[in-house]
């Protein structure tokens, strides 16, 4: 049984797109088909991901993000490791 991801997820909880739950479970990012574990936030339908850029932060407290432009596909890690 596949769930549907969504468009966008962020790990900011701040963000209007950030999702407790879904996060607690565990999300797989392969962003040009690499898997990265350090994304801050995702869009599958615009192509892009936001990852943070070292250890700088904002003058809130918020880690500096680029942002990465390319193919990206998310799946759940609901412990089994598989998509």
């Amino acid at each position: 049984m596949t769930e549907q991801m969504p468009d966008r997820l962020s790990v900011n909880p701040n963000s209007p797109y950030y999702n407790h739950e879904l996060l607690l479970r565990g999300v797989g990012i392969r962003f040009n088909g690499d898997v990265k574990t350090n994304v801050e936030e995702y869009c599958i339908s615009e192509g892009w991901i936001k990852v943070a850029a070292g250890k700088a932060v904002d003058r809130k407290g918020n880690p500096l993000t680029l942002t990465l432009k390319g193919t990206v596909e998310a799946w759940m890690e609901d412990g089994d490791g598989a998509e």
